[in-house]
């Protein structure tokens, strides 16, 4: 099965904001999300990630809608499920939104949304995504019950949650990875797109080629940290081809 490799850019507003943060409309403000999508799609990007939070620590609301009227390939918009992402969401109309936990004291999103445990605030949002014509996935843990309600809520792909894996060493590894292969099992026979991602690097992407039925890689962190080096177009070609040795 071809693989799909989704680049997440919120790490270049994240950098932007370390010294442009209290000068939005600065014309020196850099580096620029949107030539970072650009950058990306040259590198062999099939879709790109952002990730607009309510507390506004990198992406901004304008940083979306410019890269949305630039892309010519999918936008994926993690958002939580609040009225104010819902708004962004209805008027940006990106291609895919993924539901994601939020919490004000998190560096980045750590663990997977309780869609089983939070199905009856959810599914309102789901069914507003999806009567816009936007396709809906859920970043969740690689549980079973997770995964299925996933498919209850009728999203029609699940974003497994790679934290833990890529955290782990050893027979933990080993142990992330059968509960990665186990929900990734069961979201197939659903009928799930299974999707993957959270601190997936260069090296250990090699051990998730033991997990089935993966189609798209969405990656941010090692990218960006990588582009420091040789630049966000040849990293995000080098993940393509890191990626490209395990999943073809």
């Amino acid at each position: 099965m071809s693989f799909l490799l989704g680049v997440n850019i919120d790490h270049i507003a994240t950098l932007r904001q370390a010294r442009y943060a209290l000068l939005p409309d600065s014309p020196n403000a850099e580096p620029s999300p949107l030539e970072g999508a650009i950058d990306s799609i040259a590198g062999g990007a099939d879709s790109i990630t952002v990730h607009v939070r309510g507390d506004r620590r990198h992406m901004q609301e304008q940083d979306v809608f410019a890269i949305s009227e630039q892309l010519d390939i999918p936008l994926n918009l993690e958002m939580g499920n609040t009225a104010e992402m819902l708004d962004i969401a209805l008027r940006l109309k990106p291609e895919f939104v993924c539901l994601v936990p939020e919490t004000r004291e998190e560096v980045t999103t750590e663990g997977g949304l309780d869609v089983d445990g939070l199905f009856d605030s959810l599914q309102p949002t789901v069914a507003q995504l999806r009567a816009a014509g936007i396709k809906v996935s859920m970043f969740i843990d690689p549980d079973i019950a997770q995964v299925e309600a996933s498919a209850r809520i009728e999203a029609e792909m699940v974003e497994l949650h790679t934290g833990c894996f890529a955290n782990a060493f050893g027979e933990q590894r080993a142990e992330e990875v059968a509960r990665l292969k186990l929900a990734a099992e069961r979201g197939h026979e659903l009928g799930l797109q299974v999707n993957a991602g959270h601190g997936i690097n260069y090296e250990n992407i090699a051990d998730l080629a033991e997990v089935p039925h993966l189609k798209e890689f969405n990656i941010g962190h090692t990218i960006v940290s990588r582009s420091v080096r040789v630049g966000m177009t040849q990293a995000v070609a080098e993940m393509r081809t890191a990626i490209g040795k395990y999943f073809a």
